[in-house]
């Protein structure tokens, strides 16, 4: 048999390939639509919490990635302050609609919720409310464990029910996949391939743009020779839309 380690490897594999195989469409539509947007001058904002607010992160300020992104983010629904507080924090109703405010969202722009169990009141309530600014709301969730609970928040929906496109990591309930042997699970794959999808979108957005003779800017390596002048560049011109850049 064999150990841990493989068997992560084994089932982390094995989801990704079915989070691709399945999605095609699903994933194409996604990036069809944010090229769209931010081809037109629109923004890409990400928001997640706790662990799912480094998927919110992922590709934000990134080598290779798309300068167009602003994540939404507030150190209550984080780790880094009080972790086991997050998890309160992102159940209470109306933290989001009062975040939302802080940035400057319109129609036109795309925000994308990443919430395993999609289940709590602040991913649904933001998305909402971005849906009333005009903004395309994009979820990344858990469709096996999110269908297999209810809702927690006071709209009675989950992420995947508010939202305009829906995609699935394809993980498990609980999200942990290796059977420790006493019944309990490790080793969790939400953010492994939560990441993947993401940057395959961000790959297949950039790659729509150029061929529409639309080229999006993308950041590099700060680096490698160059990469400082490029980068600083593209910061000056955004860091009014994005004021952490």
């Amino acid at each position: 048999m064999a150990n841990a380690a493989m068997r992560y490897k084994e089932s982390l594999m094995e989801m990704l390939e079915r989070a691709f195989s399945s999605q095609e469409e699903v994933l194409e539509r996604a990036a069809q639509e944010i090229a769209k947007r931010l081809m037109a001058g629109g923004m890409i904002y990400t928001f997640g919490t706790g662990h799912a607010s480094l998927l919110a992160q992922e590709i934000f300020y990134r080598a290779g990635g798309p300068v167009q992104v602003c994540p939404i983010l507030d150190e209550r629904l984080m780790l880094h302050v009080h972790a086991s507080a997050s998890s309160d924090w992102e159940r209470r109703s109306g933290i989001a609609l009062a975040l939302l405010e802080k940035y400057p969202v319109k129609a036109g722009d795309v925000l994308i919720l990443i919430s395993n169990s999609g289940r709590n009141t602040a991913p649904v309530e933001l998305a909402l409310a971005a849906k009333e600014k005009g903004l395309i709301t994009v979820a990344l969730t858990n469709l096996t464990h999110s269908r297999a609970v209810t809702p927690r928040n006071p709209e009675g929906k989950r992420l995947f029910e508010v939202c305009d496109i829906v995609l699935d990591n394809c993980g498990v309930i609980g999200d942990a996949v290796v059977d420790a042997g006493d019944g309990r699970y490790v080793s969790p794959t939400s953010t492994a391939v939560g990441a993947a999808l993401l940057q395959a979108i961000s790959a297949r957005v950039e790659e729509l743009a150029r061929l529409e003779g639309t080229p999006l800017p993308y950041f590099i390596s700060s680096n490698v020779d160059g990469g400082d002048e490029h980068n600083e560049a593209l910061i000056a011109a955004f860091r009014e839309k994005v004021a952490i850049l």
